[in-house]
């Protein structure tokens, strides 16, 4: 029988994290198969694949413990029956919670930031897209002044999205535009911010000074509105995704996390172990350059896509 075509986004997710589930989806089907009892054997070769397809050690030793202990109240005798709990554990763990986008309730600020070459300024190209297609007023601010080449491609992606853009000249004080930018968000009565930040600086020291300075801007001048602060992270780099996250949240309080070029890549499985392990819900997703390859996480689909579960 010929497979079903996916279209849409889920198309679109499915075809991205072809390479993830050729690791993870293809490699536990085979153990579910190949082995015909549940043995310690079976949990190893079921602990190893996950690994590899970067789900991290400690988020793959709690699935396999709730695993075993569901295996046990439910005895559960055949390996193969053991597939759909699997997917279950995973798709708990991915919930963003039921509060995640209650920033998009009023007026709000989106910060930003991450290291560079993560799609940065790409993600707030999208996001400003994202939110004008939903009738909102977006604005945008280039507070990464220390590329040139982040200010002319945000300026590019305003174009594109029709929205206003906020820049200074390349090394200009970045909050002196972030402030500007607050300026024209009150008198414009914006929806929206959305604050593009430098991805790296001299030191930890210095970014954090620099990005506390934009928060108290922020905070100083549009009081009572919510702020969003996103990292970005490129799926691609697996635990050093992970790691990114630990290093920024050691210096300002992250609220979400997007997650770029999941296309691509045999590593998708990071984004498990990320939300496992931080805490920190995963909010925005791209699987490709287009726009529409760039939309707001759906766990179920998610782990839909890496096990070829559905296609609604």
């Amino acid at each position: 029988m010929a497979e079903e075509k996916k279209t849409g986004f889920f198309g679109r997710l499915f075809s991205g994290l072809s390479k993830t589930r050729d690791v993870l989806a293809d490699g536990l089907n085979s153990i579910f198969s190949g082995h015909s009892e549940i043995n310690d054997e079976f949990y190893d070769d079921l602990e190893e694949t996950m690994i590899t397809a970067d789900l991290g050690v400690r988020t793959t030793e709690e699935i396999i413990e709730n695993l075993k202990e569901r295996v046990r109240t439910e005895k559960i005798r055949e390996p193969a029956s053991c597939r759909k709990l699997l997917i279950e554990s995973i798709r708990d763990k991915m919930k963003p919670g039921e509060n995640a986008y209650d920033f998009e309730g009023g007026p709000c600020v989106i910060l930003l930031i991450g290291v560079n070459g993560t799609g940065k300024t790409t993600t707030a190209g999208k996001l400003s897209m994202l939110y004008k297609s939903e009738g909102k007023k977006v604005l945008l601010a280039a507070a990464d002044t220390f590329r040139s080449a982040a200010i002319e491609q945000l300026s590019v992606w305003s174009e594109r999205a029709g929205v206003e853009l906020v820049s200074g000249k390349q090394g200009s004080d970045p909050a002196a535009v972030v402030f500007d930018a607050c300026t024209a968000a009150k008198a414009r009565q914006a929806d929206v911010l959305i604050i593009d930040t430098a991805g790296r600086l001299h030191n930890k020291k210095n970014l954090m000074e620099e990005l506390g300075k934009i928060s108290r801007i922020v905070e100083r001048e549009l009081p009572g509105t919510k702020k969003e602060t996103l990292i970005v992270l490129d799926g691609t780099t697996g635990q050093n995704a992970l790691e990114q996250v630990r290093e920024f949240n050691d210096i300002t309080k992250i609220s979400g996390i997007v997650l770029t070029k999941l296309d691509g890549t045999s590593k998708g499985g990071i984004a498990v172990a990320i939300q496992n392990e931080t805490k920190i819900p995963v909010k925005f997703i791209g699987v490709g350059e287009q726009i529409g390859d760039f939309q707001k996480f759906d766990p179920g689909k998610f782990v839909d896509a890496l096990f070829d579960e559905k296609a609604e």
